[in-house]
């Protein structure tokens, strides 16, 4: 990490720490959070988690997670005491994302703050504005990054059965359960250590996989059956939701999650594209397979970026806009999507 030392004596006394992760977190993000914040607490720091919007139900099992601060459309409360609370800060963690303009507003704040910042994230090309980085594109997850942190300050034995499983929710999700490409013998050595340090493999997977909501089901056959298009041509797989169609479910935060993956599970498809619309943007969810770069195609075309087989971006147009648009993008990636042909 840069500038492990330098970080360990700012940590050596108790400390205003805010903790902020990425718009819509997911388990990952959250997890971190929660993972770190639990443990500084345990250090003597006096610590907020700020998120700048809500989060799936399905991660309120987590410890801590009563506590967060989450903005929201509905009060100017939350944004307030999020002012507050980072005009205090003498260290603001910035996890799960590497540019400011992935937690919104709050970006501004975080720049113009006087704290020192640290960033942890696995995010491709990051944004240099923090002091303290530990970036590294080749871990799984940004837990597991927190979890090499606590080791390397020192302090893994003060990691419990809480701050554990928050941890082992990060890694297991963003491995998408240890099946993606991402996975690797150092995760399986982190997910052993957490196991050991209390975390409980099984029941964070009920948690979070085989707990849903009857209109989430619904959803997800909705969507397999009616939205879901494939483009043999281009080896492509999309499914688009309309507002209607959100509301027609009574779609929450994170109901969403993992709906794109189904487009990679039919044979011969390369990428999978999710496009839904909040009214404000198109929100729009990319995976792909081998080597073709989703991240790529969202950096380039629809404001968005993260990892080469798993992207997101946004966009301002409509959504059949938005369709259109990528459509008509197709035959310039089609030499790439067929490479594994």
């Amino acid at each position: 990490m840069k500038n492990l030392t330098d970080l360990k004596a700012l940590l050596a006394s108790p400390r205003n720490v805010a903790i902020v992760t990425h718009f819509k977190p997911d388990a990952d993000a959250l997890g971190s959070s929660l993972g770190l914040g639990g443990y500084l607490k345990k250090k003597g720091h006096h610590v907020d988690v700020i998120t700048p919007s809500d989060y799936p139900e399905f991660l309120n099992w987590m410890v801590g997670s009563e506590a967060v601060i989450a903005l929201s459309k509905k009060s100017k409360g939350p944004e307030i005491k999020s002012a507050a609370v980072f005009e205090a800060a003498e260290i603001i963690f910035c996890l799960d994302f590497s540019n400011l303009k992935r937690i919104n507003e709050l970006g501004d704040l975080v720049a113009k703050a006087r704290a020192a910042k640290v960033m942890i994230d696995h995010h491709l090309e990051p944004e240099q504005f923090a002091g303290f980085e530990k970036w590294d594109v080749t871990a799984a997850s940004t837990a597991q990054l927190v979890y090499d942190l606590i080791d390397s300050l020192g302090d893994r034995d003060l990691i419990d059965p809480p701050i554990a499983n928050c941890l082992y929710a990060g890694l297991m999700t963003d491995t998408g359960g240890f099946r993606h490409n991402n996975t690797t013998a150092r995760e399986f050595k982190v997910a052993e250590e957490l196991t050991a340090l209390g975390a409980n493999p099984s029941e964070i997977a009920r948690l979070v996989y085989d707990t849903n909501s009857l209109g989430r089901l619904r959803l997800t056959g909705f969507v397999l059956s009616q939205k879901l298009t494939v483009l043999p041509e281009f080896r492509t797989a999309y499914m688009t939701l309309s507002q209607e169609e959100l509301k027609k479910f009574d779609v929450q935060t994170g109901d969403t999650e993992g709906l794109v993956n189904y487009g990679l599970s039919i044979k011969d498809v390369q990428m999978s594209v999710l496009m839904y619309d909040r009214g404000e943007e198109i929100k729009i969810s990319f995976r792909s397979l081998g080597a073709f770069s989703v991240n790529d195609l969202a950096r380039r075309h629809f404001e968005g970026g993260g990892h080469k087989n798993a992207s997101g971006g946004s966009s301002k147009l409509s959504l059949e806009q938005a369709l259109e648009k990528l459509i008509k993008l197709l035959p310039e990636y089609k030499e790439k999507l067929n490479l594994n042909s």
